[in-house]
């Protein structure tokens, strides 16, 4: 930039700022001679119409969804199908952080389960997949154990979007994306639904998981909701598998009870 240059403007009277509004620029003072033969300054007129526009364009604020936009558009789709591409396509928040939308995970051939997790983990963002990775492995082999897999068990992260660096995520960010995880458990219509994670349990039935793992509580609409451990969690501490196990199998034999 010269700067010699924008002086010698600054001396003709043009101010040169960064500002978000047109300014009006004073005019430099000016010497004139006195009756006395001293020099004096004395300040020119300043000209109203002269004025400066904003060398940078002011910045558009940040539009954000309301939360009553984000249920209107949750109430649309009449099935799975439809409301997969709503989610895919909504503007959270998040969706510019993240790498993909981790979109549910819909069985083909249900069994009245549903499996809901907390927030998507490194591995989910990087597929779009929900459950990838070690801890997908390991869920995959939970479910086997009790005679099931992902062809008859749906699974429907509370957020879709992983947060950045995997930071437990804001009660707005939350309400944000709940309309469509409410949509999902009003179209899939799941009798049993197992928790993974802290999280989904306190959001969905309120309990502390530490204290309350493994309880069924059954919901006022006939639902029995079963809080676990993420498989996350019983990567670091396999001894907590045990714990799972005998809460897979109470799940199993709740299904079987309400065939």
């Amino acid at each position: 930039m010269d700067y010699d240059a924008l002086r010698y403007l600054d001396l003709a009277g043009v101010r040169w700022e960064l500002a978000d509004t047109p300014i009006t620029a004073p005019a430099p003072s000016v010497t004139k001679q006195a009756p006395t033969g001293e020099s004096v300054f004395m300040p020119r007129a300043t000209d109203p119409t002269r004025r400066v526009t904003s060398v940078v364009p002011p910045i558009a604020p940040i539009q954000t969804i309301s939360l009553e936009t984000a249920t209107a558009m949750a109430s649309r789709p009449n099935d799975m199908n439809a409301l997969v591409r709503m989610i895919g396509e909504f503007g959270h928040p998040l969706r510019s952080g993240a790498t993909n939308t981790v979109l549910p995970h819909v069985a083909s051939n249900p069994n009245g389960l549903l499996i809901v997790t907390d927030i998507p983990g490194t591995d989910d963002d990087a597929s779009g997949c929900i459950l990838s990775g070690a801890s997908g492995e390991l869920m995959d082999k939970m479910l086997s154990a009790i005679n099931m897999s992902r062809e008859n068990v749906s699974i429907v992260p509370m957020l879709f979007w992983r947060t950045p660096g995997g930071r437990t995520p804001t009660r707005e960010e939350l309400d944000l994306s709940r309309p469509f995880f409410n949509r999902a458990l009003d179209l899939l219509r799941p009798r049993v639904i197992l928790t993974l994670g802290t999280l989904p349990a306190m959001e969905l039935i309120g309990v502390n998981l530490a204290k309350s793992h493994g309880v069924p509580v059954v919901q006022d609409n006939g639902r029995t909701v079963v809080p676990i451990f993420h498989p996350n969690y019983l990567i670091l501490k396999p001894a907590a598998k045990r714990d799972v196990w005998n809460a897979l199998q109470n799940v199993e034999n709740i299904l079987k009870s309400i065939e």
